[in-house]
């Protein structure tokens, strides 16, 4: 059973998803779904738009994880029937695209439109994803949204630092754990390093996961668990300053950086891994 949501928190994601058509090729979403940027397509539960060469969701901010579970499901589902016979959602990490789908893809799906963001552990601007190595590479990620004010000032110092100590404390039972799970080194080559966040009005974006936990139910709880379980932690042990994990902040980083375990790191969490998927 879901861990009870903390009192006074929102919760909600957008997470991005690549279309794959009926010879496996995944193709651009441009064209085939609704909704931009600038102009996301109401459904019900949240909205969808074209982001890039993929596909994105959002979902109505909620209070519970029946509400999260029934909006992402619901959203995702609405998302798949906007879509030509034969195509379908994937939710893998990083794709690259075949050569003869890039070039017949439209000028605007290729732009990385996506403005940089902040480095929680440092609080320097991230720089903007991008491959040299081959510019048909494309990222998708699974932001976690988490409120708990409205109408604050994205400058003032107070709650930057506020949404910044909680990115950290994420950092610890969300991007250890991840870890795990997602095996796709190569979108944390160019995008979702440790710390990885925007300041909202309403509170903090987590922007360090990947789509990885849309992939079962069984994951898409366990997130649900840790942002409870790190909010309600923070105030008794914040895993940043705590005594037994603090020397190992700079492993963790490294760690989430290069998509690689650190047993180190496993064994000062302080909720340890087995308890959550």
């Amino acid at each position: 059973m879901a861990l009870q949501a903390m009192e006074g928190f929102t919760f909600g994601c957008d997470p991005e998803l690549f279309v794959q058509d009926s010879k496996g090729r995944f193709v651009s979403a441009e064209g085939l779904i609704p909704g931009t940027k600038a102009e996301p397509h109401p459904v019900e539960g949240g909205a969808v738009q074209v982001d890039g060469m993929a596909a994105e969701f959002n979902i109505d901010p909620v209070t519970n994880f029946v509400d999260f579970k029934k909006n992402i499901k619901g959203v995702q589902r609405q998302l798949q029937d906007m879509l030509p016979p034969g195509h379908t959602l994937v939710a893998a990490p990083s794709v690259i695209f075949d050569e003869e789908v890039w070039e017949d893809s439209p000028e605007e799906a290729k732009e990385l439109g996506c403005s940089p963001d902040l480095n929680a552990w440092t609080g320097d601007v991230n720089p903007p994803p991008y491959s040299e190595s081959n510019p048909r590479l494309r990222t998708a990620s699974g932001h976690l949204h988490i409120g708990w004010t409205n109408d604050a000032d994205e400058y003032d110092v107070e709650h930057i630092n506020n949404c910044m100590d909680l990115i950290k404390q994420l950092d610890w039972y969300l991007g250890v754990w991840s870890l795990r799970l997602d095996r796709d080194k190569t979108r944390r080559e160019l995008y979702g390093k440790a710390g990885a966040c925007r300041i909202k009005t309403y509170g903090v974006e987590y922007r360090v996961l990947s789509n990885f936990w849309l992939k079962n139910d069984s994951r898409l709880e366990a997130a649900w668990d840790r942002m409870q379980k790190a909010i309600n932690d923070m105030r008794t042990n914040f895993m940043p300053e705590a005594v037994h994990s603090f020397k190992f902040n700079h492993k963790l980083i490294e760690s989430i950086n290069s998509s690689t375990r650190n047993s180190l790191i496993e064994r000062s969490f302080v909720y340890p891994v087995s308890r959550i998927n």
